[in-house]
């Protein structure tokens, strides 16, 4: 979707899946407000992203059955049913 951002990353088992996306929405928001100052006029009282977020763990899920299901999503329009990936 336009409006999502898919991230297949690998972090340390003692790392949070939380504090991860945290720190990479902190992060690229930082960027991008230092970049484009205009930004933080554009989004509600400066935050760029939305509180929200789902982070999917795996483990018994191949590599490439999770690349798989990120180019899937890319693919998909907006009010279309979904098939499964082939």
């Amino acid at each position: 979707m336009a409006d999502h951002v898919h991230l297949f990353i690998g972090a340390h088992p003692t790392e949070s899946p939380v504090g991860v996306v945290k720190a990479l929405k902190g992060s690229s928001a930082r960027v991008l407000f230092d970049e484009h100052p205009i930004l933080r006029t554009m989004f509600r009282k400066g935050h760029l992203w939305s509180p929200s977020d789902y982070i999917g763990t795996v483990g018994h899920v191949s590599a490439e059955a999770i690349a798989r299901y990120i180019r899937y999503q890319m693919l998909r329009r907006v009010g279309r049913p979904a098939s499964s990936p082939q």
